[in-house]
């Protein structure tokens, strides 16, 4: 299992400058990947073309962007853009439904049939980031374009999904799936089983399974779980994610993140592996400084001996 580390923590800080700094000391702990989620008027994929000079080989990650804003045109035109501009860094376009709450309350759209929604998206997107022409007359989606592709390299396409239908659709028409607020049960026994199932159903590959929580190296996990349950509250709420808490038997976000000394951690780490995680995007939590540089520590061990 490889570890990443998801910076998207660092969008709550008015703070560019420190983003690119949390994004070069990722690349010289040895991080693999470096995900950042769209969130709030900061542009994840407009960042990553700022930090081309960074980490050679580490690979940058959107988790993620939701689509009903976004026409699946103008995504493979950001997404090959910021390709071109990483050059040989490995670019994953993580993309996502997001949740009703958000797209019509807030955005004032319609959350209509959002899984066919998601399919005539990816009959968009992917033909023009393979290949620059589609021609396709969908239900949400129509697109009849071709262009010159700043780049020949093609991101790889990966969908957040929890339910049955979208594990579905990931497995069977992308590289794998992207998630939050997972426990490993979850991942065992629902994600992991039916990702794998429709991707070779589709004749595909294994796909990756990208697992982000929140992790802390801490001698009181019980008040790094209280704060964390403060802290993700509305994670506990929105239904997608509050099926998946239900499914792995516990009472809030807190309960599934990864809290307590080196030896818990790097176990719970383990399982996750065990689980089916192919990658750990940590988003390192914690109630006090020397919390964060030991998760930090350890999870810089981890990458040098492996999980």
């Amino acid at each position: 299992m490889q570890i990443a580390v998801n910076a998207s923590s660092e969008l709550l800080h008015d703070d560019f400058g420190r983003l690119r700094s949390h994004a070069e000391q990722a690349a010289d702990d040895g991080f693999a990947g470096w995900w950042l989620a769209q969130v709030g008027l900061v542009d994840a994929l407009t960042s990553f073309t700022t930090l081309a000079d960074v980490g050679p080989g580490m690979e940058f990650g959107t988790a993620v962007i939701p689509t009903f804003q976004r026409h699946p045109t103008s995504l493979a035109s950001q997404a090959l853009t910021t390709a071109a501009a990483l050059g040989n860094r490995p670019l994953v376009l993580g993309i996502g439904l997001s949740h009703r709450p958000v797209i019509e309350d807030m955005l004032g759209l319609s959350f209509e049939k959002p899984v066919r929604h998601l399919i005539d998206y990816l009959e968009v997107l992917q033909p023009l980031l393979e290949t620059g022409a589609v021609s396709y007359a969908g239900d949400a989606f129509t697109a009849h374009f071709a262009g010159t592709r700043p780049t020949e390299r093609r991101p790889s396409v990966m969908v957040a999904a929890l339910g049955e239908q979208v594990l579905r659709v990931a497995g069977r028409r992308t590289d794998g799936t992207i998630l939050w607020m997972v426990g490993r049960k979850t991942v065992a026994e629902h994600i992991a089983p039916r990702m794998n199932e429709a991707a070779t159903e589709a004749g595909r590959g294994t796909p990756r399974i990208v697992c982000s929580l929140p992790v802390c190296v801490t001698s009181d996990p019980d008040a790094v779980r209280g704060a964390a349950d403060q802290v993700f509250e509305i994670y506990g709420q929105l239904p997608s994610y509050r099926a998946m808490l239900d499914r792995e038997g516990v009472a809030g976000p807190g309960d599934v993140g990864i809290f307590g000394t080196e030896e818990e951690v790097a176990a719970n780490l383990a399982s996750l592996a065990e689980a089916g995680v192919t990658d750990f995007a940590a988003v390192e939590f914690g109630t006090a400084a020397d919390e964060s540089s030991a998760t930090r520590a350890l999870l810089k061990d981890l990458i040098r001996t492996g999980v």
